[in-house]
């Protein structure tokens, strides 16, 4: 029998499972990513700490296995996306720590540059050209606005703040890439990002399929810094022979909502998953083309290999599990797979609580925004508390789900989710209610980790097609719609609605 390594190097943790020819897992190790807070607004990850961590987990995951190694055929990398690291090619030294994407150093000069002279004529520009040509590529650019979650303005930042980056840049010495390029680069050499990590930068265009030559002139980035563009699933290199002892292929490398996308099987356009982690994010195969939004709903790059290139189209809400882990740190809950029944205790909340410690995203697009209840009373307890909690998540991905809805023709047939979150019946089941769809929750809640292990073992043929693997994917529950309860609740989303509205442009 062959085995797959599978990779996911997430904001918060390193995972590494080895799965079987019938993708499941005989062996797992984690460690936790340590982020780091130099300074207010900065969110950064020492990369030598984070190197040291992923060897440590790729060896006790195989060591856990007890497999011989040289039966493990390939290794599959899931990375987190949008976290960038500048080093020298030369002599891999770095100039910065890796800046994630949750740091938000760039703020002011997202602000400056979303509402300056030059984009308002670019937006404007491209609306013509839509309005012309009706090419759905302007009709994107109509309402392109940058975000704190993307490389561009941190990229900005680094360049303009860090002397020695800036002269190594100017003459040619300095590359940059996300944590997927910089771990390829330690294990292989190679300057290279697959095409799924390069669509969430910010800095590549999905409808021409290249690096945005807009950007690169209009924020002066030099183009020797940039990686070479891969397929999602390929030959990446190996692993040095000095981490198992033998070199192991590395047959896929991608962004971990597309391995999360493509680990769901979600292979047909129409197809939907919701990963519920740190963050939801709402995920839909658009196909063959990519999907232009004025809702905020971000066009990206599923996948590519060979000829075959397939599209998504993503909103995302940026707490989720945050907001889990900040009740908990409150004291409010102890055991966050206890919410479920806390919140079905009480019939009803009466109270409205809005997620927004990262801003609101799609398609409220408001990095203002505050988080907060509406509603608490003298009779407001621990069960309205938590059920109000859970139900602002699940209003959210409501939100993300209608824009769906409104901006394209399809008709969705369910929801696939994963993701810790994901675990939360109440969460699923009032999901289930409010968009009328079957929500199908994985056995297997690592979905990032299936993904690439499904395209590595396609890729070096331990599996002939994805047919089988739609075999394999196995299905916990599946949460039925309650139309009637579906519409009892539309009154209290309605409220909730008012309550966004004024915690917007709170800072």
């Amino acid at each position: 029998m062959k085995y797959i390594a599978a990779l996911d190097v997430g904001t918060t943790t390193i995972r590494c499972h080895i799965l079987d020819s019938n993708a499941v897992t005989i062996a797992s190790a984690t460690e936790k990513v340590e982020l780091l807070y130099p300074k207010p607004a900065h969110v950064e990850i020492d990369p030598d700490q984070l190197w040291m961590s992923i060897i440590k987990v790729l060896k006790n995951a195989v060591h856990a296995s007890k497999v011989d190694v040289k039966l493990i055929a390939c290794l599959g990398i899931s990375t987190q996306r949008s976290s960038f690291i500048s080093w020298n090619f030369e002599t891999g030294k770095y100039y910065h720590r890796i800046i994630t994407w949750k740091d938000l150093r760039a703020d002011s000069m997202v602000r400056e540059w979303n509402s300056s002279l030059t984009m308002k004529s670019l937006r404007m520009g491209s609306h013509i050209l839509y309005t012309l040509s009706r090419n759905k590529r302007f009709l994107a650019g109509s309402v392109l606005k940058l975000m704190n979650t993307q490389m561009t303005m941190r990229l900005m930042w680094a360049l303009q703040n860090i002397p020695e980056l800036q002269e190594a840049a100017q003459s040619g010495n300095a590359v940059f890439g996300g944590v997927d390029c910089w771990l390829l680069y330690k294990l292989t050499g190679k300057h290279i990002t697959d095409v799924s990590s390069a669509s969430a930068t910010g800095l590549y265009d999905p409808f021409t399929m290249s690096w945005a030559q807009w950007a690169i002139n209009l924020f002066k980035i030099p183009s020797s810094m940039f990686p070479q563009v891969v397929d999602t699933a390929g030959d990446f290199g190996t692993v040095p022979k000095d981490i198992f002892g033998v070199s192991i292929p590395i047959t896929c490398c991608m962004a971990d909502q597309a391995a999360s996308l493509f680990g769901s099987t979600c292979f047909n356009p129409g197809d939907l998953k919701v990963t519920m982690g740190t963050g939801s994010f709402l995920n839909v195969n658009t196909g063959t083309e990519p999907h232009a939004s004025v809702a905020g709903l971000y066009p990206l790059v599923a996948w590519k290999i060979n000829s075959e290139v397939v599209y998504m189209a993503e909103g995302a809400s940026s707490d989720t599990g945050t907001v889990i882990e900040w009740i908990k740190s409150l004291g409010i809950i102890n055991e966050p797979h206890k919410t479920s029944d806390l919140a079905n205790s009480v019939d009803s909340s009466d109270i409205y609580f809005v997620p927004a410690f990262s801003g609101l995203q799609a398609p409220i697009n408001d990095q203002s925004a505050a988080t907060g209840f509406l509603g608490l009373k003298p009779t407001s307890g621990r069960a309205h508390i938590v059920r109000s909690v859970l139900e602002g998540l699940v209003f959210r991905i409501l939100l993300l789900y209608e824009s769906l809805c409104t901006e394209t023709c399809r008709n969705y047939n369910s929801i696939r989710v994963d993701g810790g979150v994901s675990q939360n019946d109440f969460i699923l089941q009032l999901l289930s209610d409010l968009t009328g769809l079957p929500v199908e929750r994985s056995t297997n809640p690592e979905m990032s980790i299936l993904g690439v292990a499904f395209l590595s073992g396609l890729q070096c043929g331990i599996w002939e097609n994805r047919q089988e693997l739609c075999k394999l994917r196995q299905v916990d529950k599946v949460f039925q719609p309650d139309i009637k309860r579906g519409r009892n609740y539309l009154s209290v989303v309605s409220q909730w609605k008012r309550a966004v509205q004024r915690f917007k442009n709170w800072y």
